[in-house]
């Protein structure tokens, strides 16, 4: 038995999760907080046998793919912070796309 723990956009969020249960998936969905950007995450807890890991993972690859955004939300390098702020410069992130965690489950019980 394996855990997966995927890290997605809330925005991909509800997507994945529902097809992940149409392929018969378990999904316990969490939500999170990215460091970076200080948006919104989901972090899915999927259960699944050894031999579905690749199938799932799979389906999130295709369900939440990468997309950019410019954002102006990063301070501008090597600019002093004159009278009590920064100098806000505009920068391309790369947003979608998952952050993904397979580890052994030593014991599973569902009561």
């Amino acid at each position: 038995m394996k855990i997966i723990y995927a890290i997605v956009s809330s925005d991909d969020g509800n997507r994945v999760t529902e097809v992940l249960n149409e392929n018969q998936y378990m999904v316990t969905k969490l939500a999170t907080t990215g460091g970076f950007l200080k948006k919104g995450n989901c972090t899915l807890m999927i259960g699944t046998e050894a031999d579905k890991v690749d199938h799932a993972i799979e389906l999130i690859k295709e369900t939440c793919g990468k997309r950019q955004k410019i954002t102006c939300n990063v301070p501008a390098p090597n600019i002093s912070s004159i009278s009590a702020g920064y100098m806000m410069m505009p920068m391309t992130v790369e947003l979608g796309g998952a952050t993904i965690f397979v580890t052994d489950v030593e014991r599973y019980e569902k009561i």
